[in-house]
């Protein structure tokens, strides 16, 4: 429950702190006292956004305090899971700084908003005129159903399955999408792969036919060459071999006679030696050059091919012609991967339909279990509240395909006149009727919910009398199980109030400032009196205050 609510800065409020009691506390005041001004600050440690708009000093920042007594609601785990110190004391801080930077605290740790409002929405329910509207959408109609048919565990769980599906539909449309584009790539680079397996590319080989066609291409030139070199070094009648062994012979006769000349003549005889082994090589390489047309054509051939395929892949060697292979097989690999994904992921999603539409099924079976039950109770608190012959029906449909709520389609219906048929909410005008079915659902929702605390901003409009003073016996019923704090104008409700706030305007130095005071016993009967004779105090007023106090 609410503890201590502490606000500086805001609005018409420069600084404020209320401590706040357990059961039924009532909230009274002139229209424009800063009654709603109270709510707005609140909901700022809710996670509501805010901006420098609220600041009442606009060079200072502004501060809302919440304390919170956490010990009875189980809240452990959720402190755990988000990293946070638990302590059976909560305090929830926000600031507005006047450069419109916001920041949030729980028990003194930074967090987001999101946190902020996780946590809030487990402690605080605020109900205000605007809550009213909502209760004509279709969302917070099945939300209040599924609370009163407890199945809000199983539909959240639903919730993060069915947004799984979706990621999973949409991820296979997206590669159906790519294998339509892959698979019409496919035959061309199907061609291009066979083209280049039937190539049987060799790294290396391009430089070797190079070379090979070269020589064959020249061979009879080449041979030629080698024969007539041959011919001069052995066969000629001045050939190198004769009169280099010519030489030999006369110059080792003089060296009988000259020591320098048998230095020549060792040289002469090791260049013989070499000339004879050059003359031998060059005989085998003439003999190993042979003339083949066949030969060259086809090595001729096998580079025309090489060619042709290094100008269609746009590239100079056949290594990057292999390189263009492995990739275009990889690419052939990637399409036949890519079914095989296509097929995995449909079976995931027709597993996960299936899974889904049996939670479905048993979601709403349980929705629909429930809804006599939700209509009778309703019906029953409408006639506690003035309204005998009202009727209410909620009118389930299937839909056709699974939502994010399941298979069934929610709509209130309901009828403050005998005899007339039940229709949509929009369609009823007063806004008394709409408090009134309102109050009923709230005060249903709350016993189930047992939420800590339940504020209501005139939850009162448009009624009043004795209807008022119902109202407040429901309110004050509620209070038995929950903390519950009411802005009102009605003394029936006021008079129902364990605790009991006035908020007032003073003017101070020529600003007016809103300041909110819990009255006494005395000040209650006061107040009340005046709430009952439009502010003229009179006998029979602080009679009916006392009364209303009493009862």
């Amino acid at each position: 429950m609410l503890l201590r609510l502490f606000i500086e800065n805001y609005a018409l409020i420069q600084k404020l702190e209320i401590d706040w009691t357990e059961g039924f506390s009532v909230i009274t005041g002139e229209t424009g006292a800063g009654k709603s001004i109270l709510v707005g600050a609140f909901s700022l440690i809710l996670g509501q956004r805010a901006d420098t708009a609220v600041l009442f000093d606009k060079k200072s920042k502004c501060i809302v305090e919440g304390t919170f007594n956490i010990s009875s609601y189980g809240l452990e785990d959720y402190f755990t899971d988000q990293e946070l110190d638990y302590d059976d004391t909560l305090l929830l801080r926000r600031e507005i700084a006047p450069s419109g930077k916001s920041r949030a605290f729980i028990n003194d740790t930074p967090v987001n908003l999101n946190q902020l409002k996780e946590l809030g929405d487990r402690l605080v329910n605020i109900h205000s005129q605007h809550s009213i509207t909502t209760l004509n959408q279709a969302n917070f109609q099945l939300e209040i159903l599924d609370d009163f048919a407890s199945v809000q565990p199983q539909v959240s769980e639903f919730r993060v399955k069915f947004a799984d599906l979706k990621k999973k539909q949409a991820e296979l449309q997206n590669l159906k999408v790519e294998e339509a584009q892959m698979r019409g790539e496919a035959d061309y680079l199907n061609f291009l792969l066979e083209e280049l397996d039937k190539a049987l590319l060799v790294e290396g080989e391009q430089q070797e036919l190079e070379e090979k066609l070269a020589l064959l291409t020249h061979a009879e030139e080449i041979k030629s060459g080698l024969s007539y070199s041959s011919h001069l070094l052995e066969d000629s009648d001045s050939n190198l071999l004769k009169i280099l062994g010519e030489t030999i012979t006369t110059l080792r006769n003089a060296s009988r006679f000259h020591t320098e000349v048998a230095g020549i003549v060792g040289r002469l005889e090791s260049n013989l030696i070499d000339i004879k082994d050059v003359t031998k090589e060059i005989q085998r390489l003439e003999d190993s050059v042979q003339v083949d047309p066949q030969e060259s054509e086809r090595v001729s051939n096998r580079l025309d091919l090489i060619y042709r395929l290094q100008k269609k892949h746009q590239v100079s060697t056949i290594e990057e012609l292999i390189r263009i292979k492995d990739e275009v097989q990889e690419k052939l690999r990637e399409t036949k991967s890519l079914d095989d994904r296509i097929i995995n992921l449909e079976k995931e999603i027709g597993l996960a339909t299936n899974d889904l539409t049996k939670s479905a099924e048993s979601i709403s079976v349980a929705r629909h279990h429930a809804v006599p039950a939700f209509e009778k109770e309703i019906i029953g608190l409408l006639a506690e509240l003035g309204m005998p012959s009202a009727s209410f029906a909620i009118k389930c449909t299937r839909e056709e395909r699974l939502t994010a709520d399941g298979i069934d389609s929610i709509r209130f219906l309901f009828s403050a006149n005998k005899g007339v048929a039940p229709v949509e909410m929009h369609k009823i005008a007063s806004g008394g009727e709409l408090s009134r079915l309102m109050l009923s659902v709230k005060s249903m929702i709350s016993r189930k919910n047992l939420l800590p605390t339940v504020i209501f901003d005139e939850i009162d409009s448009g009624v009043s009398g004795d209807i008022a003073g119902k109202v407040g016996k429901i309110l004050k019923r509620m209070a038995d199980n929950m903390q519950v704090i009411v802005i009102t104008h009605l003394p029936q409700i006021a008079g129902k109030g364990r605790t009991h706030y006035w908020a007032f305007k003073e003017d101070d130095n020529g600003t007016t400032r809103s300041k909110f005071k819990k009255l006494t016993q005395e000040e209650r009967v006061e107040e009340i009196a005046k709430m009952v004779s439009n502010d003229r105090l009179t006998e029979a007023s602080y009679q009916t205050a006392k009364e209303l106090l009493i009862n």
